[in-house]
């Protein structure tokens, strides 16, 4: 007697057989580590929060594990692939493992920090274990091409996860710390561990949690907002007088911090996103 069932989620053995099967060497350029853990991937869906009404997007499925775990409970699934031979085995690894669910699921063949449409309905979430070596780039280019996105959670590097929660004034507060507060409130939301990976990275794993916010509302462009971001921390020790000399004249980097109110001599891990708006403001386009 058939019934509807969830889906099978992957275990250690299933994913060394899926990889096998492709001839697969998870590669360090492309940042693989496949999840290998049924209980962290189900973690990852429950603090992510997404449920029967969100059409959510992942980033560099891989094998599909966390994939299956999002189809327990998503209503549907669009994930981002750049490897031609894991699109090519995901669909028949989703018909398999979750033959109920695999009409909720798309994969589409791009680069996620070059793709600019996705099919189907708007997606409402991000969740992802995203490429290492790209996650910043990745996280933000999303976060500008998709405004319907409401919330997400990301598993990234450890530090990385750090320095995209990061506060003003704390030492890793940074260009990935201001940008991403620029579209999102940012919280860390758990530490994952190495060995639920194959092969097991050589760095800790964090997780972090997101909810779109209203960009601050400003006369200056984003990307003049972020100009000044970039060069407030291009010399990390510097003041703001000296780096923002790099975008006007002295005389206009100094009206413009005294208009912001901002103190000349601070530097940019001091301010926040509405600082660095302010600023922007009044220095010339």
């Amino acid at each position: 007697m058939s019934t509807s069932a969830g889906p099978r989620l992957l275990g250690p053995a299933d994913v060394r057989s899926l990889a096998a099967r492709l001839d697969l060497r998870p590669t360090k350029q492309r940042g693989q580590n496949f999840v290998i853990d049924a209980n962290t991937v189900r973690r990852i869906v429950r603090e992510s929060g997404v449920g029967a009404d969100d059409v959510v997007v992942e980033v560099g499925p891989g094998l599909g594990s966390l994939t299956l775990a999002l189809l327990e409970v998503a209503g549907r699934v669009v994930a981002i692939e750049v490897d031609d031979k894991l699109v090519g085995l995901l669909p028949e690894t989703i018909a398999t493992y979750a033959p109920d669910q695999a009409d909720r699921f798309e994969v589409v063949l791009a680069d996620a920090m070059r793709v600019q449409e996705l099919p189907g309905p708007e997606p409402t979430a991000l969740v992802a274990n995203l490429p290492y070596n790209v996650s910043v780039p990745v996280l933000l280019h999303l976060l500008q091409l998709l405004p319907s996105l409401e919330r997400g959670l990301v598993m990234v590097q450890a530090e990385v996860a750090d320095r995209l929660a990061a506060q003003p004034g704390s030492k890793v507060y940074g260009v990935p710390s201001v940008k991403a507060a620029w579209y999102a409130d940012v919280r860390r939301a758990g530490a994952i561990g190495r060995n639920v990976f194959w092969p097991a990275p050589n760095v800790d794993s964090g997780l972090v949690a997101w909810t779109r916010r209203e960009p601050p509302t400003t006369t200056a462009t984003r990307e003049q907002v972020f100009a000044v971001v970039d060069a407030a921390f291009a010399q990390r020790r510097k003041a703001l007088r000296g780096v923002l000399r790099v975008l006007a004249p002295s005389e206009a980097v100094d009206a413009a911090l005294a208009g912001a109110g901002i103190d000349p001599l601070a530097r940019g891990e001091t301010l926040t996103v509405d600082d660095f708006v302010r600023i922007a403001e009044r220095l010339p386009a």
